[in-house]
């Protein structure tokens, strides 16, 4: 596969990399302008920029940019290793690392009325909307129309089957209390931007006190948005998806929810 199908199939499945492009060279250097390498969250790469100790600096970049999302350029003097240079080719290199971003991903647990409205408000949101749910009847096209992916599988094979990143927002519209308990433990330490359940405060009360018996740590169980979404007395599953929807688009751009007319004037 070359790296430009490999970029496509990353979008595809909503994982994301960094490029590393050697785009400036002086001199005798291994690798030269044009040459890529991509590199995953986890360290593995695809392609080189030269190999040795450079490319382990440039994987290194690679991970802080993918961490703080913003793209930068490094730049090598392979002449003095006792220096700190990473080489003795004698020449000097850039290279441009672009951290290749894709669409946050909505995982949607939970195929009912509202998991299907979220579905339908994810896509139209921009998000690439995966759904999940241990019902084969529920989870599809057919049933559920508008997700990028399904997986019909209970809770705890998730992590085996999505690969989850500091931009996937989980939304447990589930379909009993039940069902959280369960499933909570094998997600709180997946990498994720937000975890919210639906139910009522009591609800989430009675689930946490049962999570707590099974050995979950508070300090987890207290980053779980629960009851989830924005105060709207929601009655509809389109009036509770948007709810949803509304607590992560405020929480993602950093809004605090409040009514615009309320807004102080600028000074």
């Amino acid at each position: 596969m070359s790296l430009y199908e490999t970029l496509v199939e990353l979008e595809r499945r909503g994982e994301p990399a960094a490029l590393c492009t050697v785009v400036r060279t002086h001199g005798s250097v291994p690798r030269h302008a044009g040459a890529k390498m991509l590199v995953w969250l986890d360290g593995r790469i695809s392609g080189t920029v030269g190999g040795g100790e450079m490319e382990a600096q440039t994987i290194a970049a690679a991970l802080e940019v993918l961490a703080q999302g913003r793209p930068r350029s490094v730049r090598f003097a392979l002449q003095n290793p006792t220096s700190g240079d990473p080489g003795v080719c004698g020449g000097e290199v850039e290279i441009f690392v672009d951290p290749i971003t894709t669409r946050p991903t909505l995982l949607v647990i939970g195929a009912g009325h509202v998991g299907r409205a979220l579905v339908h408000l994810g896509r139209w949101l921009g998000f690439r909307v995966v759904l999940t749910d241990d019902r084969p009847e529920q989870c599809t096209p057919e049933a559920a129309p508008g997700a990028d992916s399904y997986i019909c599988a209970p809770i705890a094979e998730l992590p085996r089957r999505l690969r989850f990143h500091s931009q996937t927002w989980i939304v447990m519209p589930t379909r009993g209390m039940q069902v959280d308990v369960e499933g909570l433990p094998h997600l709180l330490d997946e990498p994720h931007a937000y975890l919210g359940v639906i139910g009522s405060r009591r609800r989430w009360a009675s689930a946490r006190r049962d999570l707590e018996k099974r050995g979950v740590a508070r300090e987890k169980l207290d980053r779980v948005h629960s009851p989830m979404g924005i105060e709207l007395n929601a009655e509809t599953p389109e009036e509770i998806a948007l709810s949803i929807l509304a607590e992560i688009v405020m929480l993602r751009n950093g809004g605090d929810g409040k009514p615009m007319h309320a807004a102080e004037p600028p000074a």
